[in-house]
């Protein structure tokens, strides 16, 4: 299988009926979040509830209701470093809100991760940078990660590939080489 997940993208693979998703949550990038207010997530801010293996979710939208993978069920994997949190979730189609959130991803609809967390006590500093305000994160509890439409750090975007079985990609790049170039 190939590899390749780049910081600040998620990217989507099919192989034997399941769909593996890789996502990096960059750490360190500064966005506006409404005008005249920046925030920063700084490098292991969501450590402590990754570190002690807590259950976190991937949701589609931010949404409890449409769940797409987990910790406690075992369909994702989360490491925590200094340059963001790299997420390993397998897919399982087998629900209507999966089968919507791939078709909808598949159809460049959804291609942002965004995180819900909640900032822990004494984990921000704020500081005015001329007429900004700007507000460093560094200690919170990070509950999941979500697909969404529009993330509010614009380096969290969805990258995808589709990748099929050694033999088919064979199969494929003997009859139509141009069929397998990626993207």
């Amino acid at each position: 299988m190939l590899l390749g997940a780049t910081l600040g993208a998620l990217e989507l693979r099919s192989e034997g009926g399941t769909t593996r998703l890789r996502a990096c949550f960059p750490y360190g990038a500064e966005t506006e979040l409404a005008a005249g207010r920046r925030e920063i997530i700084a490098p292991r801010a969501f450590a402590d509830r990754i570190e002690r293996g807590e259950d976190i979710h991937l949701l589609a939208g931010h949404s409890y209701d449409r769940p797409l993978a987990s910790r406690g069920s075992g369909s994702l994997t989360l490491r925590d470093s200094d340059e963001g949190v790299e997420l390993v979730a397998e897919i399982d189609p087998g629900t209507s809100w999966a089968r919507d959130f791939l078709a909808a991803h598949a159809a460049g609809l959804i291609r942002g991760l965004s995180p819900g967390f909640r900032v822990q006590p004494g984990g921000e500093r704020i500081e005015r940078r001329g007429a900004d305000l700007v507000r460093t994160v560094t200690s919170a509890a990070v509950f999941e990660f979500s697909a969404v439409t529009r993330p509010a750090y614009q380096q969290a975007q969805i990258e995808a590939r589709n990748w099929q079985p050694v033999g088919e990609v064979i199969r494929r790049v003997l009859d139509r080489p141009a069929a397998c170039r990626w993207r």
